[in-house]
């Protein structure tokens, strides 16, 4: 609230009616990552860091690694389901659109893998596969979205009639 008060005055009407729309999403897309990180996939990594004790190795996780284990998968999830939102900025501004996020797909889907790869804090293949086929979901969503929402492209109108050219 304290930097909405401080930002707002100097916005125009038309911005602030952008700008409040994207932040309540991206704090629901942020928030509902997180909570899909720690009630998906949290347990599951959990339970594979546990899984190395034998008789002869015991796990005995400190307060410190446990958060630090939540905080990672929370903070990583939060930001990749970001994705939708980031994306219809992009269009907004202009760098992307639908159609080339559709023609570009397979290049996402294996940035996806490598993402969830780097962004795993294990090194399981059922983590990394829990953070990558969301990463693709939000990607198709991503795609939808920026079709609904993005800048829609005015037609490049081609000078046909010569005598509107300048000499």
């Amino acid at each position: 609230m304290q930097i909405w008060r401080f930002v707002a005055p100097g916005l125009y009407q038309h911005e602030k009616k952008v700008l409040i729309p994207f932040t309540l999403l991206s704090s629901c897309c942020f928030l509902g990552g997180a909570i899909f990180g720690y009630l998906v996939v949290f347990p599951p990594a959990f339970r594979f860091l546990i899984s190395y004790t034998s008789e002869h190795l015991t796990a005995m996780p400190s307060v410190n690694e446990y958060f630090s284990l939540a905080l990672r998968l929370l903070i990583a999830f939060g930001v990749i389901f970001e994705l939708p939102v980031f994306m219809v900025l992009l269009a907004k501004v202009g760098l992307v659109n639908a159609a080339f996020l559709h023609t570009h797909r397979k290049y996402a889907f294996l940035l996806a893998f490598v993402i969830a790869a780097i962004l795993t804090p294990t090194p399981d293949v059922v983590n990394q596969l829990m953070m990558a086929i969301p990463l693709i979901i939000l990607y198709e969503i991503s795609i939808v979205a920026v079709w609904l929402f993005g800048r829609k492209v005015l037609p490049d109108f081609k000078k046909e009639d010569d005598s509107l050219a300048t000499p």
